[in-house]
């Protein structure tokens, strides 16, 4: 785990509103306290001897555990006022890109119609670029993120109407 990832990590548990997140492996150990206070909104983490490991996986747990409070508070909006619609969410924490280069066109534009399987956008995370695809059929409606915007895991990405 690079200070990268570890500074994401933070911004992460930060916006999640948990007060205190505690990551143990074998070779590492972080905590990040946040909102305490005697610290008032400061954040602090201890790392010790990062090796080469499973980085993604050692991310997936701390945020298993602060995700339920982002996700309601993400779904509670959507379903009021796009019901009939299907959000589709990032599996995973990265930087969004809806074009698979630069110079290339993006994926899918507002009123394009997708099936199940077709790529949707680019995630980066990690130096890895990976391809999201959809698990729905229907037309986009909406597109919820900007290029080359962070993103966080299960963050409404694109809005589809099934119909």
């Amino acid at each position: 785990m690079d200070l990268k990832d570890i500074q994401n990590l933070i911004k992460f548990v930060a916006k999640s509103g948990a007060s205190e997140v505690k990551l143990e492996t074998e070779d590492i150990k972080i905590t990040i306290k946040t909102g305490s206070e005697d610290t008032k909104g400061e954040t602090t983490y201890i790392q010790q001897i990062p090796t080469m490991g499973q980085p993604q996986m050692q991310m997936q747990q701390p945020q298993a555990a602060a995700t339920p409070q982002a996700e309601t508070a993400t779904e509670a909006p959507a379903t009021k006022t796009d019901s009939k619609y299907i959000t589709i969410k990032s599996p995973i924490i990265g930087t969004f890109y809806r074009k698979p280069a630069p110079d290339k066109p993006v994926f899918v534009e507002v009123g394009d119609t997708i099936n199940v399987g077709d790529v949707l956008c680019v995630i980066e995370a990690m130096k890895l670029f990976n391809e999201i695809e959809s698990e729905v059929s229907g037309k986009i409606v909406k597109v919820l993120v900007d290029d080359s915007s962070p993103v966080e895991f299960d963050q409404p990405l694109f809005l589809v109407d099934p119909s």
